[in-house]
């Protein structure tokens, strides 16, 4: 049990940062930043987009030092570029250094995600592991809720925003001392793997698995991109400045996103196809919401709420069901999903930036409901493996 508190609570504190401030902070301070350095929508569709590319790329990254040099490793630098990118956000004197913070702190979820599923097949008995992985992955839900008070105290009190990223900025510190010490026992490379490797995991059944991660990656782009200023751009919500409404947004995304700790005792009681069904309407309707509601105080609380816990269930759901499908590729498997979820991450942005700007945020979002819906109905309980299966 201490070594299961152990691995969690550093895999919470790691994506606390990483998929908190580093991931959402670009758009949660869209509407500040769209002030300082007067970006435009297309801009910001553009330079959320480079964040996600910069996710990519230490995805790869990532997988390649695990192999050399075991999980640990991996985990740090995450932080550390979050610890450099957060910094250089707060210090941006102009749009350019701004996207540059932004894609050194994004790339910090690239690193210091899928090191986990090394780290807990490592150090954990199996029946712990779905447990450790709810946990880690749930992080992002503290590391929201935390960055959207924040920018709800600079709202009210008139802190300025820099004051806020630096505060990131130290919390990423940290977290990468506690990383280093909670993870002594996760230094052995794991060894390269042969190139063969990455054609096991083009299996028929595996085709579900990065379907889903595919939406996610591009609706949940879009929604972290795009919510707070949709709502900050049709005059908040009643009794808050528009800078504090964008605020309240991440702050019930973080909330509601803690039931993320329930995904394992959920799934197990409705199975993973109705489970799945249900995260994929739960995201539909969080983006219709904010295309028909962006000023009601409970349209945009349920908005955001149910695109909290789309996103914490659906992150502990490709994390346990990589591993699943794929048991001697655990930290592959896993790496794997999330290059489709960033490739999402890269293209909903850029489209939807310009999909704004040419049509209206109201289509946009309805769109990518649409997307969204669509997916569940061609989640098929017939066609999704739960287990590992030698049908290619």
């Amino acid at each position: 049990m201490q070594t299961l508190t152990r691995i969690a609570s550093a895999g919470s504190a790691a994506t606390a940062i990483a998929f908190g401030p580093a991931r959402v902070g670009f758009g949660l301070f869209l509407p500040q930043f769209r002030e300082t350095f007067s970006i435009s929508t297309g801009m910001a569709g553009l330079i959320s987009s480079l964040g996600f590319a910069a996710f990519l790329i230490g995805l790869g990254c990532s997988y390649k030092l695990i192999a050399l040099a075991g999980p640990r490793v991996p985990i740090v630098c995450g932080m550390v570029f979050a610890t450099v990118g957060l910094a250089t956000v707060a210090l941006a004197p102009d749009a350019i250094l701004l996207a540059v913070g932004v894609s050194l702190a994004s790339a910090s979820a690239g690193f210091s995600w899928t090191p986990f599923n090394n780290a807990a097949q490592r150090v954990l008995y199996e029946r712990d592991r779905p447990e450790a992985l709810a946990a880690i992955s749930s992080g992002t839900a503290v590391g929201v809720l935390l960055a959207g008070g924040l920018a709800l105290l600079v709202a009210l009190s008139g802190f300025g925003w820099r004051v806020v990223w630096t505060v990131f900025a130290v919390g990423a510190g940290a977290a990468a001392l506690a990383n280093i010490f909670a993870l002594f026992d996760t230094v052995e490379p794991a060894g390269k793997l042969p190139a063969r490797k990455w054609h096991e995991l083009f299996t028929r059944s595996a085709i579900p698995l990065y379907g889903v991660a595919l939406c996610f990656g591009l609706t949940n782009g879009i929604y972290v991109t795009f919510a707070a200023d949709r709502v900050a751009e049709q005059g908040g919500l009643a009794g808050l400045p528009s800078a504090g409404s964008g605020a309240i947004v991440f702050c019930a995304y973080g909330a509601f996103g803690l039931l993320g700790l329930l995904t394992a005792r959920i799934k197990s009681v409705i199975g993973l196809t109705w489970l799945l069904r249900a995260l994929s309407i739960s995201t539909a309707l969080s983006l219709a919401l904010l295309a028909w509601a962006p000023t009601s105080w409970a349209g945009v609380i349920v908005s955001a709420g149910l695109q909290g816990i789309f996103v914490m269930m659906i992150s502990a759901v490709l994390s346990f069901w990589s591993e699943e499908l794929f048991p001697d590729l655990p930290s592959l498997s896993f790496t794997a999903a999330l290059l489709i979820t960033a490739a999402g991450n890269i293209l909903g942005p850029a489209v939807a930036g310009w999909a704004s700007s040419a049509f209206g945020a109201v289509p946009m979002f309805l769109a990518t409901a649409a997307l969204a819906f669509g997916t569940a109905l061609l989640l098929r309980r017939n066609a999704i493996r739960e287990k590992a299966t030698t049908a290619s």
